[in-house]
């Protein structure tokens, strides 16, 4: 507590008193004794205002209070409040320089009480929700299409000065996302072709046809499920990188050193991630290809009693060269999408750990979110134009 000492006396100053007397025209208050903590005592409770002091002055001398702390200030300071609320004029008589100014530090901080908010109507709160999720997402998509646009003319400048291609940078995300994902990609692929079969010829044993799980394995790995499964382990593990790497070097700052020494972190960073992952997804997609439909044959050779000789003459029947397209075809743009969003979260982490797992997360959502919806309207695509 905070106080200003009255009297130079060393006899313990008497507990804070209040006598009233009325006057023309109003009251006066004069307040006496030690106004402090321990001498407060129920003397604030007799600075209450009445009805009847409505319009009419209100004068507290303070000339004979010994010792003052913020306590007391505060107990003052809130009958003026008071008084002023019922009607009355307040004033502050008699006040030694340093109660005043313990009174001014007590009225600055005296800081109105915000009220507690009412709980919301539980319909209006889901609306709320539903539209500040509707205004993120608009503005997620604009700034990643702004973004998608900056990445093509970083790209297509990269072309016309192919000087500006950190090859060495390309070369070592081209390992990094398309070398070292082989063993997860196979084994994925394999097990996926493999349990494919399998109830593919359950099914169909149904009516005698078990003959076309074949059909069945090479029409679903070659068109969707290779592509697919590819680009959604890629995302999960490349897009998620390539944000937390970006990331990572945002909160240290590294990002903004590049800036001020004049090198453009979309040529240094973006580029050779997003060009990587163009040039070895369709590698990873034929070696998804050849893994599920390996699965698939082994499954049906062990299960239905098939040579390898029939296996492969039925499938050269099964599948044509336009479905071995067809999944190619969707694989540098699935790249594109998974590396472009996989770079865009990343450049817009804060400076916070806790923001490099936020962005992190959105980005492999986000990346096979826009996948599984490209591959959606592609296979529509090229099934409108007979492909």
């Amino acid at each position: 507590m905070v106080s200003a000492e009255l009297t130079a006396t060393e006899v313990p100053a008497p507990a804070a008193s209040v006598a009233a007397s009325d006057e023309e025209g109003g009251r006066s208050l004069r307040l006496s004794g030690s106004w402090t903590t321990r001498g407060l005592g129920s003397a604030a409770g007799r600075l209450t205002p009445s009805p009847s002091l409505k319009g009419k002055k209100v004068g507290l001398d303070l000339s004979d209070i010994a010792v003052i702390d913020s306590a007391g200030a505060w107990a003052i300071h809130r009958a003026c409040v008071a008084f002023s609320a019922a009607g009355a004029e307040p004033e502050i008589i008699g006040a030694s320089p340093k109660a005043e100014a313990l009174l001014e530090t007590v009225r600055r901080h005296d800081l109105p009480q915000e009220p507690e908010p009412k709980p919301p109507n539980a319909l209006l709160a889901l609306i709320e929700r539903l539209g500040r999720g509707g205004v993120d997402v608009a503005i997620e998509g604009r700034d990643l299409t702004s973004f998608l646009g900056h990445t093509v003319i970083v790209f297509l400048l990269s072309l016309l000065r192919p000087s500006r291609i950190r090859f060495t940078a390309l070369v070592g995300q081209m390992e990094q996302t398309g070398l070292n994902a082989l063993p997860i990609v196979g084994l994925i692929s394999f097990l996926v072709g493999l349990v494919l079969a399998y109830q593919g010829s359950d099914q169909l044993s149904r009516f005698g046809a078990q003959v076309f799980t074949v059909n069945l394995v090479a029409i679903g790995v070659l068109r969707e499920m290779a592509i697919l499964l590819t680009a959604i382990i890629v995302a999960g593990r490349s897009g998620s990188a390539f944000t937390a790497q970006i990331g990572t070097m945002k909160v240290n700052e590294e990002i903004d050193a590049m800036r001020t020494i004049g090198l453009d972190p979309m040529e240094v960073l973006v580029l050779p991630r997003v060009l990587g992952l163009v040039l070895v997804m369709p590698l990873l997609t034929f070696y998804a290809d050849i893994m599920g439909i390996l699965g698939g044959g082994v499954m049906v050779v062990l299960t239905l009693d098939m040579s390898v000789t029939q296996f492969l003459r039925q499938l050269a029947d099964a599948a044509t060269i336009n479905d071995f397209w067809v999944g190619l075809i969707k694989a540098p743009i699935f790249a594109f999408i998974i590396a472009m969003v996989g770079c865009f979260e990343g450049l817009k982490v804060s400076r916070s750990a806790e923001s490099v797992g936020r962005q992190t997360t959105r980005a492999v959502v986000e990346a096979i979110f826009l996948v599984i919806v490209l591959d959606a309207m592609l296979s529509i695509f090229f099934s409108v134009i007979g492909f």
